[in-house]
């Protein structure tokens, strides 16, 4: 009996795995920021992100912690102290936010451009 696989293209089910770790309106924002600054409290990322909720921020962190992309130290002292970064797996993730970025740029800058062949 042959197995069959459920992809038809295999770089479409490669994008899915990606998409499933790291899609969404909020984890690339969190990747980022933590790339930009190595440690972040909870708060800290709050403020960064503009119009997450502290409910949402707290379910997209404990994704990010299950696969393995941020890691979560939290510290004994009054009152408690919590602390995100990324792991060494996720700082993997540096070339794609830059291609991101990158391709954000070219794409507002698209947008704003009348004559565009888009």
């Amino acid at each position: 009996m042959t197995q069959q696989n459920n992809c038809e293209r295999p770089y479409g089910c490669s994008v899915e795995g990606t998409l499933s770790v790291i899609g969404g309106r909020w984890k690339p924002l969190i990747i980022f920021y933590l790339l930009q600054n190595d440690v972040l409290r909870f708060g800290e990322l709050k403020k960064k992100i503009e119009g997450i909720t502290q409910g949402m921020l707290t379910n997209q962190l404990r994704e990010l912690q299950k696969d393995k992309i941020v890691m979560r130290k939290g510290y004994a002292e009054v009152p408690p102290r919590v602390e995100y970064s990324l792991t060494d797996y996720g700082r993997t993730l540096d070339p794609i936010m830059i291609s991101m970025g990158d391709w954000g740029a070219e794409h507002m800058n698209v947008e704003c451009d009348d004559d565009s062949p888009l």
